[in-house]
């Protein structure tokens, strides 16, 4: 009989691709996993993992097995989700991640919320980039990510989740207080092409979003400053050193000395919320996804 745990810290070193990997999915220590791993091998008699310079890969027969296991898990995970709801209480572990702004836009609301009419509910959350925060609920290390895309360039989704709708978000230009374009109800983007941008890190989907949009109206963005959060952006601008874009989720207060202008295009970022199509019907999957919403309808 093999033994479940154990099917797991291989699924886990499948998807990680390291010891170290697999260790931090699971929240074990990699001397866990390799014991896991030594007691499998005795289990089915055969190796499963063989040395790769520094690290491990798996054997011709580890990558079956690993296989298998990952079947075998989405049957226990949808198993759960039906006695779940059968019962049709919200209990139990749901660990979710957001990126920054709607961590700080929705999370409190949200988590407050559930923790109030579910105390039985135990509330894992942290703050991930929405590649990041998709990777791990893929990989089973997360049950909802909040995410998004933005209007003009959407992201594709990996075969297996699901997602709902949080919000629609809109997003202005923000400018220090003396500039040029301070006074005007509205702006394009393309009156932009002299001034310098704070922008987020090289590779996020955001930046690479605003990169996109702007040289898809023939202009070679001015980059001057990256910065993850909105706050430290605008706290940019305020200083003087530049423009950037601004979404309602999660910016408030804006700074003295920084002013918002609407985007004639009426730029907008999609919010939604994904999870595993095996979870589906765990109540409490939908229990936080109505909490999301809920929170999603009080930005403003």
């Amino acid at each position: 009989m093999l033994n479940l745990e154990r099917l797991r810290t291989l699924d886990a070193l499948a998807r990680h691709g390291s010891v170290s990997g697999a260790a931090e999915g699971l929240h074990i220590t990699t001397s866990a996993v390799s014991q896991q791993m030594s007691k499998l091998e005795r289990e089915v008699g055969q190796q499963l993992l063989a040395k790769n310079g520094r690290g491990v890969r798996l054997t011709d027969a580890g990558r079956l097995l690993a296989e298998h296991a990952a079947r075998i898990l989405s049957q226990v995970e949808l198993a759960q989700s039906d006695l779940e709801a059968q019962r049709g209480q919200v209990v139990g572990e749901l660990r979710l991640a957001a990126f920054p702004t709607a961590a700080r836009g929705l999370f409190p609301q949200a988590l407050s919320a559930l923790r109030e009419r579910h105390p039985g509910l135990r509330l894992r959350s942290c703050e991930l980039e929405p590649e990041q925060g998709i990777a791990g609920v893929v990989r089973g290390d997360l049950d909802l990510a909040v995410v998004l895309d933005w209007y003009n360039k959407p992201m594709a989704l990996p075969e297996g989740l699901v997602k709902a709708s949080i919000l629609d978000d809109p997003a202005d230009v923000a400018l220090p207080v003396g500039h040029r374009l301070a006074g005007r109800d509205e702006v394009d983007l393309g009156e932009f092409a002299d001034d310098e941008w704070i922008t987020w890190g090289d590779g996020e989907f955001c930046h690479e979003w605003l990169m996109f949009t702007l040289r898809s109206k023939g202009i070679e963005p001015i980059v001057g400053h990256r910065a993850a959060e909105t706050h430290t952006q605008l706290g940019l601008v305020a200083a003087g050193l530049g423009v950037c874009i601004a979404p309602l989720l999660g910016r408030h207060p804006v700074p003295d000395g920084v002013v918002t202008v609407p985007v004639s295009q009426r730029v907008r970022r999609h919010v939604y919320v994904v999870w595993r199509a095996d979870a589906d019907r765990r109540p409490s999957i939908r229990a936080a996804v109505q909490a999301l919403r809920e929170a999603g309808e009080s930005v403003g």
